[in-house]
């Protein structure tokens, strides 16, 4: 029995605090540090970034005077405290516009990937209790897998579907990644931080035949990797580190002919008519680009989200196939997401027949 991603909703904050971020981050740095940051930051193809921060009293970003970053880094207990609000709030509105596409009653399953929070009763319960599902209804939370835990969710609905036919998996991800901002004066840091935005996602999982079909999830976590991707619990937030050689291991691992044939099926790339990649940055979309070379207009729905949003770290990759849903007929799809360890995980999909 085959499982069917039949809709995605989306949602985004509306405070937009990229280039406030910007000239924030510019103003730590040395002069020659300065320029080198801000040519990085023209080059990272970003125009937008989100945040669940409010702006100021004059309407000023979370960075200026009067704004949650403005005098002292605050603790992570001030961070938790707005994540369990704020991230709710999101998430509902992801199921809202959801909604919108689509019927999701009779809900019986409630899968919630969120890396940039901790609160209990976890995000899962909150939202069961705001929607008024059943009690009933099974609930999973995915934690702390960063950009990738979009696959782990999708593929947990896929195989709950595939062994409950009747299912109706409601998937939602969730991540405000701007609310662990480090004040730093190393520009490898700020340019990490350049990256993420808030955003949430919705999506529903079935064995109707509409929108998707999910075909054979795989996984994979590159050699010698471990420390690229990771994040750190401090008294001031999460920290993340990112390091410069991700594009390059990223390239290395797609060079791999054996890799190549997981990730596309045995097709070889020339055989996928859609790329659904996370989009965690355009340096790493553009090894992806490379190392499979790719057509130049191949990963535009990637690069469209990064543009809008920034990396909303879980929640992109369900931004990118939302788009993928609107467009034309794929007839044979590749979603693929990196995150810490340093891992690749991602699945087949294809149209709906």
């Amino acid at each position: 029995m085959p499982a069917h991603l039949n809709a995605i909703g989306v949602a985004t904050p509306t405070h937009d605090v990229h280039h406030a971020f910007i000239d924030w981050a510019q103003a730590r740095l040395a002069p020659a540090s300065a320029r080198l940051f801000a040519r990085m930051a023209r080059r990272a193809g970003i125009d937008h970034r989100w945040s669940v921060l409010p702006p100021t009293a004059t309407g000023a970003s979370p960075v200026a005077a009067g704004g949650f970053y403005a005098d002292t880094m605050p603790g992570t207990a001030d961070r938790m405290a707005i994540y369990a609000d704020a991230a709710p709030a999101l998430s509902l509105l992801a199921v809202q516009a959801l909604a919108a596409r689509l019927a999701i009653d009779g809900i019986t399953h409630l899968v919630v990937a969120s890396c940039t929070g901790f609160v209990a009763p976890g995000l899962d319960q909150i939202v069961a209790r705001r929607l008024g599902l059943a009690p009933s209804v099974e609930r999973l939370l995915i934690g702390f897998m960063g950009c990738y835990a979009a696959v782990a969710a999708l593929r947990s609905a896929r195989h709950i579907v595939r062994s409950e036919p009747t299912a109706r998996v409601l998937v939602i991800t969730c991540e405000l990644s701007t609310l662990h901002l480090q004040d730093s004066d190393v520009p490898e840091i700020l340019l990490a931080q350049l990256q993420f935005g808030d955003g949430a996602a919705a999506a529903l999982v079935t064995a109707d035949p509409v929108g998707f079909t999910l075909d054979q999830p795989f996984a994979a976590t590159l050699p010698d990797s471990h420390d690229l991707i990771r994040w750190a619990i401090t008294d001031r937030g999460f920290a993340m580190h990112l390091s410069g050689e991700v594009p390059r291991r990223i390239a290395e691992g797609l060079a791999d002919a054996d890799f190549r044939d997981i990730v596309t099926a045995g097709r070889g790339p020339a055989g996928i008519d859609g790329w659904a990649v996370h989009a965690g940055g355009r340096s790493i979309l553009d090894a992806v680009a490379g190392a499979l070379s790719l057509p130049d207009d191949a990963l535009d729905a990637a690069r469209g989200v990064l543009a809008d949003n920034g990396n909303m770290s879980s929640a992109t990759l369900m931004f990118t196939l939302e788009r993928l849903l609107a467009g034309p007929r794929i007839h044979h799809g590749v979603a693929l997401a990196f995150g810490p360890g340093l891992a690749a995980e991602g699945f087949g999909f294809r149209s709906a027949p």
